[in-house]
């Protein structure tokens, strides 16, 4: 237990050092609101955990735990999946697959996950065409993750993620690697957990493609040089980075069913920091109704209030499922649905 106490003295210390050097912007209070490339990264996933207002951290105990905190993976127990859709904003598609396999050895668990968001088929419009050309192009984001986790005691656990992810819009195309790094805790506390993750640290993206080769007329009045090869550059971006840190708290209520309260802290690189709240009571192990608060105390957000509801009926040493609905508000964009079934698979122990 000391050896764990320190480690985690020597991560919070880590962490204090590399806020106060990578991350000079939050001292002076400037924002970098859009200046991060794959944003989609910063979509939460999993409709029972936004329909807790994205409070994740500290709860990570099924594969949606690859997005939020991979250290919690090594406490499953059996091989699940989850897939999850949202219908997210304006007609765009967001879907999450993920998956744990529990291993024998290490107390450990592998996970992997592809999280992408799709934007349809849109119309090529020109300058001389702007009702269209004929033509339609299409853009989608993709993360593959594929992660591992480990429980070092019956309390604490370590996960790591490694990312690969891909931006395109119609001939454009970009890449980068990230890693994901979390830990997670049960205090001696019966019902009161730690978590702790950060998340896309990794490479800067940049688009590349063949709609980037082009032709210029350098000097117009020369009409001996009117069509050079020229090739056009993006800038490289970073990607969302975010530190997350969450503490829940279940308790049971006997007959009167179960009762969790979860609280996150996200202090991401391209936002101001801020707060996610969520509940969730559950009636004979089965039924759950949830609420949440996203981005509290953030300025100018227009999303906030989050419902959501579901049904898990598993029993040990058998096949299992969940269902789960999430609603957010998102103002004058008008709110997400997002919709998740789990499948926990029976293991011989």
């Amino acid at each position: 237990m000391a050896r764990i106490n320190r480690f985690i003295l020597f991560v919070c210390f880590a962490i204090t050092v590399f806020q106060s050097n990578a991350w000079p912007q939050f001292i002076i209070n400037v924002r970098a609101t859009g200046t991060t490339a794959a944003s989609f990264l910063e979509i939460g996933v999993g409709a029972r955990a936004m329909g807790m207002g994205g409070t994740y951290a500290a709860i990570a105990n099924d594969p949606t735990a690859l997005y939020y905190n991979p250290a919690g993976i090594a406490w499953i127990n059996s091989p699940q999946i989850e897939l999850m859709h949202n219908e997210w904003l304006v007609d765009t598609k967001h879907d999450f697959f993920g998956c744990v396999l529990p291993l024998s050895f290490f107390n450990s668990a592998l996970g992997f996950s592809v999280n992408s968001l799709g934007y349809g088929d849109q119309p090529v419009r020109t300058v001389r065409r702007p009702e269209g050309t004929g033509e339609t192009y299409n853009a989608r984001d993709v993360a593959v993750s594929l992660s591992y986790a480990m429980a070092l005691t019956d309390r604490f656990s370590f996960g790591l993620s490694a990312k690969w992810i891909n931006q395109r819009i119609w001939h454009e195309a970009g890449n980068a690697a990230a890693l994901d790094i979390g830990i997670f805790y049960e205090t001696a506390l019966k019902g009161l957990k730690l978590g702790f993750c950060m998340t896309n640290f990794g490479t800067k993206l940049r688009l590349r493609g063949r709609d980037m080769d082009s032709t210029v007329d350098p000097d117009k009045k020369n009409s001996n040089i009117d069509r050079v090869p020229v090739q056009f550059k993006t800038d490289s971006y970073p990607l969302p980075m975010t530190l997350r840190a969450g503490i829940s708290y279940e308790k049971d209520l006997g007959m009167l069913g179960s009762l969790l309260i979860a609280v996150d802290l996200l202090h991401p690189t391209d936002n101001q920091e801020s707060i996610n709240l969520g509940i969730e009571y559950g009636f004979a192990g089965m039924f759950y109704v949830r609420g949440g608060h996203e981005n509290l105390f953030e300025d100018d957000s227009i999303n906030g209030l989050t419902l959501g509801c579901g049904i898990d009926y598993y029993h040990p040493g058998r096949m299992g499922f969940r269902m789960d609905y999430a609603y957010s508000d998102w103002g004058l964009l008008e709110n997400s649905h997002r919709f998740s079934i789990g499948i926990s698979f029976s293991r011989e122990d």
